[in-house]
């Protein structure tokens, strides 16, 4: 896990080809790792005492499975817009119990989430009333799955083509075809596949009972404020006329949109982890679960470790920058810290003087080749430059991995750097750790920084 500023390129491909729903995602990523329980502890600062994860190892058409239960713990939880979300989490920003970005991953989310549920209502998307994703276990799945990704050091995700199923289900608000209206939206522009090539339940045209949703489970569409609400939660039973049943929940398409980036078949990836997240209901010949592989990218050592490159060897890489001569200075740390956050391999400014004397800054991002477009996107957007330069670099660098100590019951990431034959050469605590366990402890950040090194000396001995 790494919560560095220069995370290690860390891949996931998800695989919903039998479908997928939130709390399917979440148990996908805590079987690939993730802890559930430092999950709960960033719940907990979100929404104290109101939801509890349960975790069991489950069974599903013969493939074993975790599955994630979200036991809601107040009797009436309250219905929410996606202003009122938005505004929980932008609130919670410098809550060290909630990290940075899980607070942007689940912002994206549920903002697709706002846009699918406006554009289908005919109302702006602020005017969206979650009734059910803003409801506790929806809101807790959409922010447990953002963040394990996060745990997971995830910085780049692809999806597999997503089945949605088939039918027609009653709703709350009556009969409604299969994928959902809003299914529909959140899937524009990536590939899905209603499922009828699965195999039959039996008979040419299987009858899913009223109580059996194969996604984990149904979603039922959100709400205009102020509008009806006929139901307590998004958990309702839904009759399925003929055809395979509603194979993906709304929440599970936006995790799937806004985790994974792009879709398509599995990349080169040297996987060292993988998950299996269970949903509900056990169908015979078909596996109810979503599948996550978690590794690097590309070739690997195959250990693993959470290393980022071979050691001592050169590496390519894409150099984007660009001048910018009228943006507010104060602005600048939290595009950096965007542009590590969305995958920058290293990102910096330097102070240069343009023509007729004009101070600026010139904003540098190191990026893999595949992710030039999306990092030179969050340049133009976050600065308001219309054009960013781009020229390919060779670099030689040594491995790195990551490990955590702990001090004063603080947990802090530390970065090991290893010279060709493993010998370990730097032990260098994440300074953002530090700075965090240091505002909580009360004491200096150079306090705190020497009783980290101190506690890192000897974490690690040269590999064999």
């Amino acid at each position: 896990m790494e919560p560095s500023s220069h995370p290690a390129p860390r891949l996931a491909y998800l695989d919903a080809s039998a479908g997928i729903a939130g709390d399917m995602l979440l148990a996908a990523l805590v079987d690939a790792g993730a802890d559930l329980d430092a999950v709960q502890r960033v719940l907990d600062a979100l929404v104290p005492e109101s939801v509890r994860f349960r975790r069991s190892a489950v069974d599903r058409a013969g493939q074993r499975a975790t599955k994630v239960d979200v036991d809601v713990l107040v009797e009436d939880p309250p219905h929410r817009t996606w202003a009122s979300i938005r505004t929980l989490l932008e609130r919670s920003r410098g809550n060290v119990a909630v990290p940075e970005r899980t607070i942007d991953l689940a912002l994206r989310v549920f903002g697709l989430l706002a846009d699918a549920e406006g554009t289908t209502h005919g109302v702006p998307a602020d005017d969206v009333h979650f009734h059910e994703v803003g409801a506790l276990d929806s809101l807790a799945d959409v922010i447990g799955a953002c963040e394990a990704w996060r745990q997971l050091g995830i910085t780049e995700g692809v999806g597999s083509a997503i089945a949605v199923g088939s039918g027609r289900i009653r709703a709350a608000h009556g009969d409604i075809p299969v994928p959902a209206p809003a299914v529909v939206r959140l899937a524009i522009g990536w590939p899905t596949v209603a499922g009828e090539l699965l195999p039959p339940r039996g008979h040419d045209h299987p009858h899913v009972p009223a109580d059996d949703s194969s996604a984990s489970d149904v979603d039922v569409p959100a709400h205009v404020a102020g509008g009806p609400h006929e139901h307590g939660g998004r958990r309702v039973p839904a009759g399925v006329a003929p055809g395979i049943g509603e194979l993906a929940t709304p929440t599970g398409v936006a995790l799937m949109r806004g985790l994974a980036g792009t879709a398509g078949p599995q990349p080169m990836v040297s996987t060292d982890a993988v998950g299996v997240g269970a949903g509900t209901k056990d169908t015979p010949g078909r596996p109810n679960v979503v599948r996550v592989l978690v590794g690097r990218p590309g070739y690997g050592a195959g250990n693993g470790t959470a290393a980022v490159d071979a050691h001592d060897t050169p590496t390519a890489a894409v150099q984007l920058e660009a001048n910018v001569d009228d943006l507010d200075p104060r602005l600048w740390p939290r595009i950096i810290d965007e542009l590590l956050d969305h995958g920058a391999l290293d990102a910096w400014h330097t102070p240069i003087t343009m023509k007729r004397g004009r101070p600026a800054i010139t904003v540098h991002a190191l990026v893999r080749e595949d992710s030039v477009e999306d990092l030179a996107a969050v340049i133009m957007d976050r600065t308001g430059t219309l054009g960013v330069r781009m020229h390919r670099v060779e670099r030689i660098i040594r491995t790195r991995e990551f490990a955590e100590v702990e001090v004063q019951g603080q947990r802090i990431s530390v970065k090991i750097a290893r010279d060709a034959h493993g010998a370990v050469v730097r032990r260098e605590p994440e300074f953002r750790d530090v700075a965090a366990a240091a505002r909580v402890l009360g004491i200096s950040e150079r306090a705190m920084l020497d009783l980290a090194k101190e506690n890192a000396t000897g974490l690690t001995e040269p590999q064999n």
